[in-house]
């Protein structure tokens, strides 16, 4: 799930530096303010709600969870499932005991305790909604023009979706994905022994589409995502791992203002966050303004690999050497601060390359040596 708060973080800083004198207007917003993110799905696992705290407009954003809350969902037919809370300002539900329905209305309820002045606050009941499958995700190479490279092609890759709902009730969706990929040390195992690593990411933007104003209600060629040359995610091997949501009309244009502010830069009579409509009420206050939506849908999922040459890739490795060692003697701070990546033993007398960045000799500083589940042998 899109992660609420980094977008209201980006659109604060958008806001307070878009002129050379910051001008702070007079608001009401002169407390801390909920921010709220939860999504229901139909889907098998725990459904997380994270609770924070925004700081008053003008200061410097800083994210604070809220501990302590008291977190329940409710549903249509009467039933209540308290969710427990793992880590700080996280609140997950009991896998055993709760998995959201199809057509069913559910109902988020908080209670901050002695956390944040013991207020209540309750979210509009929300319908579960079907989605349709994902047709197809795929992927076309791009030429990159912006790069002067001279006669050299350089390709970057285009990633692609479509969907369709043959029921025509699916208005409204959204997409999240999960990314992951293989990376590569240039360096021998025997010398680097953590040469193989992968690296896996959560979308990072907001994607949204309606199809309220089209006869079929189908989606082609939707830009799911774009990757330049200029990281290491198409040398080697590259997954994506695509979530489809339904959503109703209110909730798009949530999303959608969202959107907007996060991607343009904001003058002084542009929405701000807090004058997006939440799906989030206090009960003791109806003027306090909430941040964030509690989101009900069903999903649906789709992964594809890439496994393709793209020319013009970029090289993140070219500063690693450092110094050559002649000999075979001690290296002070071996391990330490400084690192191994070449041992040439042969012929006499031996050298080695010596680097001052772990993450040259040691892929783990950037990711994990443990191959995911999903990944599959290549031959």
């Amino acid at each position: 799930m899109k992660n609420i708060q980094q977008i209201i973080l980006f659109s604060f800083l958008l806001l307070l530096n878009s002129c050379i004198v910051q001008f702070i207007p007079e608001t009401d917003e002169d407390k801390e303010l909920l921010v709220v993110e939860g999504l229901i799905t139909d889907q098998p696992g725990a459904n997380t709600v994270k609770l924070s705290k925004s700081l008053p407009l003008g200061r410097k954003y800083v994210a604070k969870p809220l501990k302590g809350c008291i977190v329940k969902i409710s549903d249509d037919l009467g039933n209540t499932y308290s969710l427990k809370e793992t880590v700080a300002g996280t609140y997950v539900t009991d896998p055993a005991k709760f998995q959201g329905i199809i057509g069913r209305w559910y109902t988020l309820h908080i209670n901050t305790n002695i956390a944040y002045n013991n207020l209540n606050y309750e979210s509009f009941p929300m319908e579960l909604r079907p989605v349709p499958p994902i047709d197809s995700i795929y992927y076309e190479k791009k030429i990159i023009k912006e790069k002067d490279v001279g006669s050299q092609a350089v390709e970057g890759c285009q990633i692609y979706l479509n969907t369709h709902d043959p029921a025509n009730y699916c208005k409204f969706y959204r997409w999240e994905y999960s990314e992951t990929w293989e990376f590569r040390l240039p360096y021998t195992p025997y010398t680097v022994p953590n040469n193989v690593c992968w690296i896996s990411n959560n979308s990072d933007r907001i994607n949204i589409k309606s199809t309220s104003v089209l006869e079929e209600d189908r989606i082609n060629r939707y830009p799911l995502n774009f990757i330049s040359n200029m990281t290491d995610r198409l040398n080697v091997k590259y997954s994506i791992l695509v979530n489809q949501y339904s959503l109703n009309e209110d909730e798009y244009l949530y999303w959608e203002k969202l959107q907007n502010i996060s991607e343009q830069v904001g003058g002084l009579y542009d929405i701000i966050p807090a004058a997006i409509p939440s799906n989030i009420w206090c009960i003791e206050d109806l003027n306090e303004k909430v941040l964030g939506y509690f989101s009900v849908s069903a999903s649906s999922s789709k992964r594809i690999f890439i496994k393709d040459h793209f020319s013009g890739l970029i090289n993140l490795y070219t500063d690693c050497p450092a110094d050559t060692i002649v000999g075979s003697g001690p290296i002070p701070n071996l391990n330490i601060s400084v690192w191994v990546i070449i041992d040439n033993p042969l012929p006499p007398p031996p050298t080695r390359v010596i680097t001052y960045n772990k993450g040259c000799a040691d892929c783990s500083v950037r990711g994990t040596t443990k191959k995911p589940i999903f990944w599959g042998d290549d031959k």
